[in-house]
């Protein structure tokens, strides 16, 4: 996983949802909602707008959500499998 992009969405989760605590206080394992980073559902729109502002990842429906939303590891590997593929060229 790369460190630095781990580290940009931790100051983006900090930044968009305004959270009381430093990137570095994220684990990048910690989940991030429930018992975790205890987010609730108002959290996941601003969350899910913050990493479409910052990193250009769309997550489009709910089970996506559930999937990607669960800690910055699983945020940091959709921004990479994002930034891995390549765009259809028009023929």
């Amino acid at each position: 996983m790369d460190q630095l992009l781990a580290t940009q969405v931790k100051e983006a989760i900090v930044s968009c949802l305004r959270l009381p605590l430093a990137p570095q206080d994220i684990a990048d394992d910690i989940p991030l909602f429930g018992e975790g980073l205890g987010l609730d559902s108002i959290d996941v729109l601003e969350l899910v707008l913050g990493l479409e502002r910052s990193f250009g990842v769309k997550i489009t429906d709910e089970q996506l959500g559930r999937r990607v939303l669960r800690s910055v590891t699983t945020i940091v590997e959709l921004i990479e499998q994002t930034k891995g593929q390549v765009p259809a060229t028009p023929n």
